[in-house]
């Protein structure tokens, strides 16, 4: 019964394994093929006439509601072909952005904040690629933008900024982390609208809007902010990872693309929140006062053969008496999803934004996912020692020691087990020669002897069980973390959290062509070096351990290792090493403990067995 159940624990390891190999063989191919298919429809949209749609706040909203996205003025008339972003960019007067992180824009036209590039961040691994692009205007083949402002309520027929109010700037120069920038429009009606903007050296801006009131009646004004983006953007793909609209706002609230197209419109009241969009590694998010009542907005617009989408957010009215002032502040995070900035460990010294600004859990702009408790401090740790060592790579082993320092115990007691297990073998033959007919009774003997030894055979199976969280856990932190991207380690690995580039089936770059292109199996074949290492690694651990005497099992441990070569092949490179260098720990404590214990170490006999058998 202990060994049936042993088997059972077994079972539901491997079939956990066989989950993962699905993913990898069979939903990773098809979200491969869907962006595929995305890529063609964004490249048939290009070649064809695009309307510069806009989301822009209604006019004059009832008491409550929030702006809604409507066409571009113009979009009306004949649709207009997309024009490139350095032709978008300059056709129309700007205010330069000019940070050590950031590099971009702020069109006059508009007030939008909507050309913005992240400068320590690349394209690919080379340093020279082109820097990611976060926003870009409207016009262009995806736009993407915040804007801030005021709505009229109901009966106020004084103009508003919109999309075609030309801001001028007070002053000259930049805007940079010393300089701010101050925008004036007066709308000749008696209000004079002025925007004063900062930015830090990573990625807020901080947006003031003050305006005068002059004329011969008070007027009631709705400050509103909004982030608008333009096309189904390009996801990942990945069910452990959410890209799309967020928001805290009563708790955490997340719509992919998909689902909020379904929904068109969701409406949120909540206070001391934040919402905007997230990618795998970038996020646009925008952060009102903490204090303040949010009528909040997630939603999903047609606008001609285009979705919009867009997250905004309404305040309270304020009324601007004659010859009085009134201000609303408004803050933007538009960045790289950083740890230390956006704030996930405040002891750590890694408070960001969520600590500064006190924010309502900001740090879940990134997707620590259900297992937290275990990704946030296994991201932790493998920072801690990035910091003394400058490889990610050097974390992942020296993580994998304090791992299996940590449970070093339990690994002893379950392989001591094991140890003793591999010493009654012969009193467990003897029973089966004693008893061939009789099942019950030689379960019964094998009880007793179990008990009189004290040994428990489903031991075995902890150091695997222990192990599957720690791979979740690495697997999660390696995919969606941005310290993990372009992370080198040594030799060819430039790219800790992407697949080991080299591959067996070109004969490691010999032969110029790429196998993984061919249909049907192409995916089978990316086997690089380092998931053969970790295969070897695994086979010795295999044959440290004695020989099943079933032969179903048998056949499992024997192909298992080959198995996990190719299913671990695509997973990325910094998750194959730490399995690799685990598995060696792992042969090492093992073989330790059963010399220990008197067992006899029978890895080279075991891989001797083996070649005289395939010799045979």
């Amino acid at each position: 019964m202990m060994t049936d159940n042993r088997n059972t624990i077994l079972a539901v390891i491997l079939s956990g394994l066989v989950l993962i190999a699905w993913q990898y063989f069979y939903n990773v191919p098809a979200m491969e093929k869907q962006r595929a298919q995305q890529q063609a429809q964004a490249e048939l949209q290009k070649t064809a006439p695009q309307p510069t749609a806009s989301a822009t706040p209604g006019a004059t909203p009832q008491a409550g509601s929030a702006p809604a996205p409507t066409a571009a003025p113009g979009a009306n008339q004949q649709a207009q072909p997309t024009v490139n972003r350095d032709t978008a960019i300059a056709a129309s007067p700007r205010l330069k952005i000019d940070t050590p992180r950031l590099a971009g824009s702020i069109s006059l036209k508009g007030g939008r904040i909507d050309d913005l590039a992240l400068l320590q961040f690349r394209e690919t691994v080379d340093p020279k690629s082109p820097p990611i692009i976060l926003y870009s205007p409207s016009g262009t083949a995806e736009p993407y933008y915040a804007e801030f402002g005021w709505v009229a309520a109901t009966g106020v027929t004084s103009k508003m900024p919109d999309a075609q109010t030309v801001w001028q700037q007070e002053g000259s120069g930049s805007l940079t982390p010393t300089t701010p920038a101050v925008l004036k429009w007066d709308n000749g009606e008696g209000l004079t609208f002025r925007r004063t903007i900062t930015v830090d050296d990573h990625y807020l801006f901080t947006i003031k809007d003050d305006v005068s009131n002059v004329g011969n009646a008070p007027v009631t004004l709705y400050p509103f902010a909004l982030i608008s983006r333009h096309g189904t953007p390009q996801v990942s793909g990945y069910y452990i990872l959410h890209e799309g609209l967020i928001g805290y706002l009563d708790g955490l609230q997340e719509y992919a693309y998909k689902k909020i197209d379904e929904a068109k419109s969701v409406n949120f009241k909540a206070t001391n929140g934040w919402l905007g969009m997230t990618d795998k590694y970038w996020a646009s998010a925008l952060l009102p006062d903490t204090s303040a009542q949010l009528q909040a907005k997630f939603s999903s617009n047609l606008v001609g053969n285009v979705h919009t989408y867009q997250t905004d957010y309404l305040l309270d009215p304020v009324t601007v008496a004659i010859g009085g002032t009134a201000t609303a502040n408004a803050r933007l995070f538009a960045g790289a999803k950083e740890a230390g900035v956006v704030g996930v460990f405040p002891f750590a010294g890694l408070g960001g934004y969520n600590k500064e600004l006190g924010l309502n859990h900001f740090d879940l702009l990134i997707d620590w996912g259900w297992f937290y408790f275990i990704t946030k401090p296994m991201f932790l740790g493998l920072d801690f020692f990035y910091r003394f060592f400058g490889n990610f790579g050097i974390s992942i082993l020296l993580v994998t020691v304090i791992v299996k320092l940590l449970f070093f115990p339990l690994a002893n007691k379950s392989y001591a087990s094991m140890a003793k297990m591999k010493s009654v073998q012969p009193q467990l033959q003897a029973l089966k020669e004693r008893y061939p007919d009789d099942k019950v009774k030689q379960q019964q003997e094998m009880m007793e002897i179990y008990r009189k030894e004290k040994i428990n055979p489903v031991a075995g199976c902890l150091p695997v069980v222990i192990q599957i969280p720690v791979f979740f856990s690495l697997y999660k932190v390696l995919f969606v973390t941005i310290e993990m991207r372009h992370a080198p380690f040594f030799g060819w690995i430039k790219d800790l959290s992407a697949p080991d580039p080299t591959n067996l089936f070109t004969l490691f770059g010999l032969i110029p062509f790429d196998p993984t292109t061919l249909p049907l199996f192409g995916h089978y074949l990316a086997l690089g070096i380092w998931p053969i290492i970790m295969g070897i690694t695994m086979w010795f651990q295999m044959k440290l351990n004695p020989t099943p005497p079933d032969p179903t099992q048998q056949i499992i441990f024997n192909w298992m290792p080959l198995i996990f070569t190719f299913m671990l092949a695509g997973f990325p490179a910094g998750l194959v090493i730490y399995w690799a260098w685990n598995n060696t720990l792992s042969v090492l404590q093992q073989s330790f403990i059963m010399r220990r214990n008197g067992v006899k170490v029978e890895l080279f006999d075991n891989l001797k067995a083996t070649f005289a058998r395939k010799a045979t």
